[in-house]
């Protein structure tokens, strides 16, 4: 494992779907690098599933589910409310993972921004609809008022609607129901995500958002993210006021059977990423799209008993028959919201294990 270098030391990170799977890990990894992460979702905890999957997709989870994160089952936690939010701070030493019965229920364990907390990290989580223009500007304003400003967003809330079928189903079979909730989720809910954290970003001029310069790259103290300057000791030629992280997934890049809403509204965050990306980099706010393969998580569990189809999948994996795992994308996300990609914006950054390469 990768060990910490403090990349993410003293910024402020707003990741949504933040209760498990890829989110949780994003979450945990930031906090590893010295964010304080302000954790949103549905619920602190993944909620329970009542249903299993049948088809894969980077990043979301099924509609039956009332958390808008993927992957494994996350267990509960305990937290401190404060108006609408539930804080998690504190200092000590790193722990593992909670065992069971550290949670306020027994045989539950600690959730994500609980987690953070153990490990000695600062955390808030904070119940959002991602869908829902009001609780993402209330979300975003609640972040500032915790920690005093927005220096990274994190779009990862999702939803794979298509996987909860028992087939897959092609455009004409699809339900506008099925249609609409994934677009909401997947596209909407990314959209106002941007929007507000835009509005932060550009509204803050106190921001600083690399407030632990580091000379060896240059960096103008005080005056934002990495630059130009490289290694030479050179000043930089701009400073980095934001950096926006968009999860979309390979699915948005390359098509895949049965998928006809996931495909189009993660095609929909690749573009966004990319048009946001050419609007912004005035301002000096970067944005960039994770693009996932096939997990190793809940939503695919399913799958995995699928011969035909997760054969094909693994198939297309040049390193061997394998899924990938969230960490992997996480340490993606931290290099995305670090100075190490100073110089990268309106990118969609393929994690998959040579998938696309097929």
């Amino acid at each position: 494992m990768t060990t910490p270098s403090g990349r993410l030391q003293g910024r402020v990170a707003i990741v949504t779907g933040s209760s498990s799977g890829l989110g949780q890990a994003i979450c945990l990894a930031f906090a590893a690098e010295g964010a304080s992460v302000f954790c949103i979702d549905l619920h602190p905890t993944a909620a329970p599933r009542h249903n299993t999957s049948t088809a894969a997709g980077a990043a979301g989870r099924t509609a039956e589910s009332s958390s808008w994160s993927t992957g494994v089952p996350l267990p509960s936690l305990h937290y401190s409310s404060r108006g609408s939010s539930a804080t998690a701070t504190a200092t000590g030493t790193a722990a593992a993972t909670p065992p069971p019965g550290s949670g306020p229920n027994p045989g539950q364990q600690a959730g994500t921004h609980e987690r953070i907390r153990q490990t000695g990290g600062e955390a808030t989580w904070h119940r959002a609809d991602v869908t829902r223009a009001r609780d993402m500007e209330l979300a975003v304003r609640a972040c500032v008022q915790q920690y005093g400003r927005v220096d990274i967003m994190v779009n990862n809330a999702g939803v794979s609607v298509e996987s909860t079928h028992p087939r897959p189903l092609r455009c004409h079979e699809t339900g506008e129901d099925d249609w609409d909730r994934t677009l909401a989720v997947n596209a909407k809910g990314m959209f106002l995500g941007c929007k507000y954290a835009l509005k932060q970003m550009l509204g803050d001029s106190n921001a600083n958002p690399n407030p632990n310069p580091n000379p060896n790259r240059g960096d103008v103290s005080g005056s934002g993210g990495g630059g130009a300057g490289g290694t030479s000791g050179q000043p930089q030629r701009y400073a980095s006021r934001g950096w926006i992280v968009n999860v979309a997934s390979v699915q948005g890049l390359v098509p895949y059977y049965g998928t006809p809403s996931y495909c189009a509204s993660k095609g929909a965050a690749v573009m966004l990423t990319k048009q946001i990306a050419l609007d912004y980099a005035p301002d000096r706010i970067h944005c960039n799209a994770l693009c996932p393969g096939f997990l190793d998580t809940r939503m695919t569990q399913n799958l995995q008993s699928q011969d035909r189809l997760l054969a094909d999948i693994q198939s297309k994996h040049p390193f061997g028959g394998t899924l990938g795992c969230v960490d992997d994308v996480a340490k993606a996300a931290v290099f995305l919201a670090s100075d190490d990609a100073a110089w990268i914006t309106g990118v969609p950054v393929p994690v998959d294990g040579g998938y696309l390469l097929r």
